[in-house]
């Protein structure tokens, strides 16, 4: 089965440890230092002037684009940003930061600068701000300029790479599924085998691919944009990498929207991330079953004739792909219980991607026990390498094998549709270099000017661990829910879904746009509803 080129990208992005979650009550001013212009020393006001980008060389993306970035809106400028590669060293080697910019076509509205922190790890903001820049643009009318980045090791910015085996980039294999009978040998193997080459050739770059450095990296843009403070949009990881920034520069955010957010334990971080996905497939699998089993679906689509028989018919049909060979006699690949898992996880991140996993389905279901041909794309080795730098040097993972196992036998039977893969091992098990520092706590320190907006069935970020999150930020926050499923809310899910998703992503989208454009969050924590209507 072909995939689309905008699913091809979406999965060679959302790599290992993709990350990702009613209607809003009346608005009121946050606090006199988030909502009024006049708040405070160095908060921006409407109407200012432009300053200058010392350090940051801008020309028009366009020139030599080769199809890099399709979509960019007509003059997105672009430039690069030297920063340290070791802040501990400020006069040493440096790294470039590949920058994008959509200037304000509204000067006397404009604010400041809104930065799009993106998702991952190892997502691109430049290409984020590719998609989304008009939509933002159009909602913001003109109160910021709109500005993003590849952070080290992505995209345009300075690479690192493991030089990592075709056999190991199959995504199938990036994450750790067990075997049919829950073994992980295979998946202890491997991680060992990617860590080990991580630290022959990852180099000082691949060493630097932190969060704290990603933050210190966004405080260095801030300064060369010569912004007094900066606005955000922080997408999926990018919640945690802006959550950190205004725990450490609190002082330099003025409206702060988190969107899809992690449980920010410091004591786990992205462990704790991956392992709640076991869970959030849970909460996700009935949107897919109910849109599956609808009258309306045609024969290559409807997998059953009731919701209720969609579930324990995709585990018992992954049960059965368990005894086929990753690839046949002449080499071609085949869909196996693995990959067939591997797609539902994915294809839970979005309701525009059931249509395609239900067609996969449905073709297996009907093969007759025959072997299904099916490759999953392949992740590029740099592109690996950045995903699992971040998460293995955030914070130290477990090194016992055993206690690994522990956890994946128990996981898959509380949680069978993804079968043990989100506490099994990874590389970070036999990562060589150890954490410099400690993850950072989210505290309630700081000014009351933070937005969350979470999907109440979102596959990989859960509302259980946004609640962490918003727990972590007391006053500083409000959290509007939505009664949705799938990852990401601001400008994203509602436009592919159904109805009643649609009503209550446009209420998120009415309070995430009011909060930037006005500084008005909702009086308290909200929920929007599929009926659009408010209620707390």
């Amino acid at each position: 089965m072909a995939l689309t080129t905008s699913q091809v990208s979406t999965k060679r992005k959302a790599l290992l440890f993709a990350l990702a979650t009613a209607t809003v009550a009346t608005a009121v001013a946050a606090s006199p230092a988030a909502a009024s212009p006049a708040a405070g020393p160095g908060t921006p006001k409407a109407g200012t002037t432009r300053p200058t980008t010392p350090g940051l060389d801008w020309h028009d993306c366009q020139a030599g684009l080769d199809g890099t970035h399709d979509g960019m809106p007509g003059g997105t400028e672009c430039a690069t940003l030297a920063v340290p590669l070791d802040y501990g060293k400020p006069d040493g080697r440096t790294v470039g930061i590949a920058v994008s910019r959509i200037r304000s076509d509204k000067p006397t509205a404009r604010r400041g600068t809104l930065l799009v922190i993106p998702g991952g790890p190892g997502s691109s903001g430049v290409d984020r701000l590719a998609r989304k820049g008009e939509a933002l643009r159009k909602e913001t009318g003109g109160t910021y300029d709109l500005v993003s980045f590849d952070p080290r090791g992505v995209g345009d910015s300075t690479r690192a790479d493991c030089k990592l085996g075709a056999d190991d980039l199959e995504p199938a294999h990036l994450r750790s599924w067990p075997r049919a009978d829950g073994d992980i040998g295979d998946s202890v193997a491997r991680s060992r085998r990617i860590a080990e080459a991580c630290a022959r050739n990852g180099g000082e770059v691949m060493r630097s691919l932190t969060t704290a450095n990603e933050v210190r990296d966004i405080e260095s843009l801030r300064r060369a944009l010569g912004e007094e403070k900066l606005s955000a949009w922080a997408i999926s990881y990018g919640t945690y990498v802006g959550a950190v920034y205004a725990q450490k520069y609190p002082e330099r955010t003025d409206r702060w929207v988190l969107d899809s957010s992690g449980d920010p334990d410091p004591g786990r971080v992205a462990r704790g991330w991956l392992a709640n996905m076991s869970a959030a497939a849970d909460d996700r699998f009935p949107d897919f079953a109910r849109w599956a089993a609808a009258p309306e679906r045609d024969a290559k689509h409807r997998v059953a004739a009731r919701a209720e028989d969609v579930r324990p018919l995709f585990l018992s049909l992954a049960k059965r792909l368990d005894g086929v060979p990753e690839r046949s006699a002449d080499g071609k690949g085949q869909l196996t219980g693995n990959r067939l898992r591997m797609v539902m996880q994915q294809a839970l991140y979005s309701d525009a991607a059931f249509e395609q996993f239900a067609a996969l389905v449905v073709t297996a279901r009907d093969a007759g026990g025959k072997p299904v041909p099916y490759e999953l794309p392949s992740v590029s080795s740099a592109d690996a390498t950045v995903n699992m730098a971040v998460v293995c040097n955030d914070v130290h993972w477990p090194r016992s094998v055993p206690e690994y196992a522990r956890d994946v036998r128990a996981d898959r039977i509380r949680h069978p549709l993804t079968a043990g893969m989100p506490v099994s091992v990874t590389p970070c098990a036999f990562w060589k270099d150890r954490p410099a520092g400690k993850p950072t706590r989210i505290t309630s320190d700081g000014p009351s000017n933070v937005l969350m907006v979470q999907s109440l069935r979102d596959p990989a970020t859960p509302y259980r661990g946004a609640l962490k999150m918003r727990e972590a930020f007391g006053e500083r926050a409000r959290m509007v829910g939505v009664d949705a499923g799938g990852h990401g809310v601001y400008l994203g899910n509602a436009a592919r879904a159904g109805e009643d998703s649609k009503r209550a992503g446009a209420c998120a989208d009415r309070a995430v746009t009011t909060f930037l454009t006005t500084g008005q969050r909702p009086a308290s924590d909200t929920l929007c509803t599929t009926a659009g209507t408010e209620s707390k």
